[in-house]
């Protein structure tokens, strides 16, 4: 497991989109608001700097520890 709480984010949210869809949401038929959802919060938390309130909102949204 990662150190850092970015790090352990990030890896639930891509876990989360093998899981839901397999592949990336551009390559998704048809809009599944999952998919969109868990990209637009994967595009969010690439733009946080470390310590950023958004990576613990993600945290608690997506239950990471």
């Amino acid at each position: 497991m990662s150190d850092s709480l970015k790090d352990r984010v990030r890896e639930k949210l891509l876990r989360q989109l093998a899981e839901d869809g397999g592949h990336p949401v551009q390559e998704a038929e048809g809009d599944d608001p999952r998919l969109v959802s868990i990209d637009s919060d994967l595009a969010a938390l690439e733009q946080a700097s470390e310590g950023d309130l958004v990576i613990e909102q993600l945290a608690a949204k997506y239950w990471v520890p």
